[in-house]
């Protein structure tokens, strides 16, 4: 979860060539990867849907609750992705403002055009001050207004990019990496993630994660790319609210609720699901040089203790 290219797949038929993967991508391209993959390694099933989807895909196969002994998820959008302008992902490109990763699979889900052309500026503004944490999101969404009004229809990835970069005095800036980027990168994450319900559907398949992984054994794996993929991970591991504030400590989490609930509902909903296999690992310098598209991956892993 999700499939991508195969790498992740291939790399663990190789360590273990006996172990049987289950691939999922909600991708087209990538679901004809792993069907090619799985016509010359029979232990590898392909699976095409989303995170939200894969509990009922499983059980078609036969995999019922706590059978499974590890998940990877892989998180955010391929190489594959960013690099064919026709699906609309990558600044560096022009092409159709698309940004589906179902590609047109699901003919009801509305594409990143129909979000910047329809939503009012307060609905734009949030997206991208939610998704991008952009500080510059209320200015952003004037301007996507103020050209829908002035140009009509935006519908390449070059007429939004040339948008964003007039709300700055230059077209780069430098991110906390201290690398540089184009000032548009978080108004397309933003974008990408909306359009594609990316946070719910990392939420929900954490959750299907654990009532799949076996207790006590079963390994949970999260590749991250940016902070809010990597917070629902780390919350999901540590057993805090989604909704709650940051940096709150489980004592705080104890007091607060105290006040609403009694000490025997908290201690069961406070019981851990997880347990930490270790610390958060980042990318070594070798491994950025060898694809520097994983320096700002982040991998958590946990066990499942209930």
């Amino acid at each position: 979860m999700t499939f991508g290219a195969g790498g992740h797949t291939k790399a663990l038929l190789k360590e273990c060539p006996g172990i049987r993967v289950f691939g999922l991508d909600r991708d087209p391209l990538a679901h004809n990867l792993a069907t090619q993959l799985a016509s010359q390694h029979s232990q590898v099933t392909p699976l095409q849907g989303r995170f939200s989807e894969v509990h009922h895909l499983l059980t078609a196969h036969g995999i019922t609750a706590s059978s499974v002994d590890a998940v990877l998820f892989d998180l955010g959008a391929s190489s594959m992705q960013f690099d064919t302008p026709a699906r609309g992902f990558s600044i560096s490109g022009d092409g159709p403002l698309d940004m589906r990763m179902d590609s047109d699979r699901v003919e009801s889900q509305p594409s990143a055009a129909d979000v910047v052309n329809h939503l009012d500026e307060s609905g734009l503004y949030k997206i991208i001050k939610k998704y991008g944490e952009e500080k510059m999101a209320r200015s952003i969404a004037r301007a996507i207004v103020d050209s829908r009004y002035a140009f009509g229809r935006i519908s390449t990835t070059g007429q939004l990019a040339k948008i964003v970069s007039s709300v700055f005095e230059s077209a780069h800036r430098q991110d906390k990496l201290m690398r540089h980027s184009h000032v548009a990168t978080k108004t397309f994450q933003a974008l990408r993630i909306f359009v594609n319900n990316e946070m719910n559907e990392l939420h929900n398949g954490l959750e299907i994660a654990h009532h799949l992984l076996r207790p006590d054994t079963g390994v949970c794996v999260a590749i991250s790319f940016h902070s809010l993929e990597d917070r629902v991970v780390k919350r999901h591991f540590q057993g805090i609210d989604m909704d709650a504030r940051c940096n709150m400590s489980i004592v705080d989490q104890n007091r607060s609720s105290a006040k609403f609930y009694g000490e025997d509902v908290i201690q069961r909903v406070m019981q851990r699901r997880w347990e930490t296999v270790r610390r958060m690992v980042q990318p070594q310098p070798e491994d950025v040089e060898e694809n520097p598209r994983a320096r700002s991956a982040k991998l958590r892993a946990a066990v499942k203790l209930c």
